[in-house]
């Protein structure tokens, strides 16, 4: 009689396993079968939100389910984003990030969450490179001119960010850092603030977001000194980059972007969203449109895009530690 009790109790237990596996199994093989929500963490209309929609509409139309994108904003993004680190690692709740996903730890402080602890890469899409821009009123012609221009000034030359931990502040931060300048940051609330007033000589220059700057360089209110990828900008392949056209040959600042996901969800629905949203990005449609906001579609792997967001927080929780700029 005991035998049998501890036989039964013994099934009950492992068919009791099957029913706690049971979701996740059946989640990974039968994916999508409900609506997914991306989360943007910042308002809508930036181009966050715009390179997202028009990745979820055909990633929507691919799966039969909604794809529905939701701004949830405050406080530089980590509103939204410890939404998404609280919700269940199924599959169903994204978060769309840039660059302040792997900066706000070194920023502000009590975070609930985690950059890398708390979650996983999806995929990463490319970036939107910056271009270093100066009024015509400075009298450098290249960034090496620039820096040496910098090193000579009495006060430091002044550039235009949309505040702490923006690509705008991480590209001046390390260009000050590795050519040993210094350069004052000058934070506004958004990017069109800082542009008009470096329009008016009242700043310097600003590491501005590609697809502002060109209408501005190509009627010369602005000379572009260089990019600040590693690589040309396609929408401006006459501008060198920082890295060739000074010494310093390993500066790379990129405004990234892409979808993360809980930890914790199934490795199958990871690279089943992984391998269509890819698929989403090589359509010709797709790159026109995302090429048009500035965009240089690199796709970068789950596990690619993983490291990449791990060396993003040590290299800028470094550069803003070496700045003084302490978390808040």
């Amino acid at each position: 009689m005991q035998s049998l009790k501890y036989i039964s109790s013994r099934l009950v237990l492992v068919a009791s396993l099957f029913v706690i596996g049971g979701p996740a199994w059946a989640n990974a093989e039968n994916y999508p079968n409900k609506p997914i929500q991306i989360i943007v963490p910042f308002s809508a209309g930036g181009v966050v939100d715009l390179i997202t929609r028009a990745v979820a509409q055909p990633l929507s139309q691919k799966y039969g389910q909604p794809v529905i994108v939701e701004n949830k904003t405050g406080a530089g993004g980590t509103i939204g984003t410890g939404y998404v680190a609280n919700q269940p690692a199924d599959g169903y709740t994204l978060l769309s990030v840039s660059p302040s996903h792997a900066v706000a730890v070194s920023l502000i402080k009590g975070l609930t969450w985690d950059p890398v602890k708390d979650f996983r890469a999806i995929l990463g899409f490319g970036f939107v490179p910056n271009v270093f821009v100066v009024n015509p009123s400075v009298p450098a012609e290249t960034m090496a001119e620039f820096i040496d221009l910098a090193k000579k000034s009495e006060t430091p030359l002044t550039y235009g960010t949309a505040g702490n931990g923006t690509s705008n502040h991480l590209s001046g931060a390390q260009l000050a850092q590795m050519a040993g300048i210094k350069l004052e940051q000058i934070p506004y609330r958004g990017q069109t603030d800082a542009l008009s007033d470096l329009l008016a000589g009242r700043i310097d220059s600003m590491p501005l977001t590609i697809t502002l700057a060109q209408q501005y360089i190509a009627n010369e209110k602005l000379r572009a000194l260089a990019v600040t990828p590693q690589t040309r900008a396609s929408s401006l392949p006459d501008v060198p980059t920082i890295a060739e056209s000074t010494t310093l040959s390993d500066y790379d600042v990129r405004t990234w972007f892409g979808f993360v996901a809980p930890k914790g969800v199934p490795d199958d629905v990871v690279q089943k969203l992984a391998t269509d949203i890819s698929e989403i990005l090589s359509r010709d449609d797709i790159k026109q449109q995302l090429t048009h906001m500035g965009l240089e579609i690199q796709p970068q792997s789950p596990g690619e895009f993983d490291t990449f967001i791990a060396s993003e927080k040590q290299k800028w929780g470094g550069i803003m530690k070496s700045e003084g700029v302490q978390a808040q």
